[in-house]
């Protein structure tokens, strides 16, 4: 393999590392933000509150884009394949 052909490898999965864990941190962020504007309105301090709508919304999200995360890990899997067995 050339240098230009693992650079082209590493931005592919990169760029699929993005795709596939991107949704579901975004929903985590989402959450969290609205999660920490209803602590600073209300004045509630409990610690709990943080953690656990943040891990069901993350959860809930997993179970919704999982065929998409594996199709799209499946796709890089049939592109790294295909480099392999070209040579």
């Amino acid at each position: 393999m050339t240098g230009a052909e693992v650079l082209d490898v590493g931005r592919d999965a990169i760029s699929t590392l993005l795709v596939v864990a991107g949704p579901p941190m975004a929903i985590g962020l989402g959450v969290g933000l609205v999660i920490a504007l209803f602590q600073t309105l209300t004045q509630i301090q409990e610690m709990t509150l943080t953690f656990v709508p943040k891990i069901i919304a993350i959860f809930a999200s997993l179970l919704l884009l999982l065929p998409f995360m594996g199709s799209a890990l499946s796709a890089m899997m049939l592109r790294i394949s295909a480099k392999i067995i070209a040579g």
